[in-house]
């Protein structure tokens, strides 16, 4: 340790109370944080690009320090459905701070991660208060039967009005309308179950025909439109 001529020829003044660092709630506990191995949680965060075209989730279970489990989930580029796959490869077995300054390909992933760092280090992840946290795993219960991201995609005019894509539900396939053409329900299918059928041995229009459902009031329907097309 190199110290300037000022600071040799100080006195030295004792240190009183020992002031430690705030604890925080992690996994069911108050945790003093001095290592990055003191750290421990699940929790998600939002990170965009620069342009601001793109966005990215990023839920990360981590033990000890360590990242365990990782979902990327990106929308509004095509380039970060890639940059995602590659991050998911990159990030788990890291700590935390390797991540952090870790290039993690995409600015939106970039960001989600450093958002993400600092939930984790202040205690507000989301099992703070869950005994031992969440076992890795955990990460996939987001995603539900099929596992596919829960996307809602929804394009809408001052001319035209609304048109529902997507729901959390799945591909909307038409808009229940009533007699003064407002929106009263909706039809889907869901691609996760549809796939699930054709795996089991279903052809394709029975796959699709059972993984159909719909929202709202749509038997009281005047007409239904497809929002792809109408």
């Amino acid at each position: 340790m190199i110290y300037t001529k000022e600071v040799e020829n100080m006195c030295p003044v004792a240190k009183g109370a020992k002031h430690d660092c705030a604890p925080i709630p992690q996994e069911g506990k108050w945790t003093n944080v001095h290592e990055i191995s003191d750290v421990s949680g699940f929790t998600h965060g939002i990170g965009w690009c620069a342009p601001q075209q793109g966005a990215c989730k990023l839920s990360l279970n981590i033990k000890n320090g360590i990242i365990e489990e990782a979902l990327v989930e990106t929308i509004g580029c095509s380039g970060m459905t890639h940059s995602a796959a590659m991050a998911a490869e990159i990030l788990q077995g890291k700590t935390i701070l390797e991540a952090l300054n870790t290039d993690l390909v995409c600015d939106a992933i970039n960001t989600a991660m450093r958002e993400l760092f600092l939930q984790i280090v202040y205690g507000r992840s989301q099992s703070a208060f869950s005994d031992d946290g969440l076992p890795v795993g955990a990460g996939l219960e987001d995603l539900g039967k099929g596992l596919r991201s829960q996307v809602g995609t929804m394009y809408a005019t001052k001319e035209k009005g609304v048109r529902y894509l997507e729901m959390a539900e799945g591909y909307v396939t038409g808009i229940a309308l009533d007699k003064d053409n407002e929106v009263i329900g909706y039809q889907f299918i869901s691609l996760g179950k549809m796939m699930d059928f054709i795996k089991k041995g279903d052809d394709p229009a029975t796959a699709m025909e059972k993984a159909k459902g719909q929202y709202g009031r749509v038997d009281d329907a005047v007409k239904i439109i497809d929002p792809r097309q109408e």
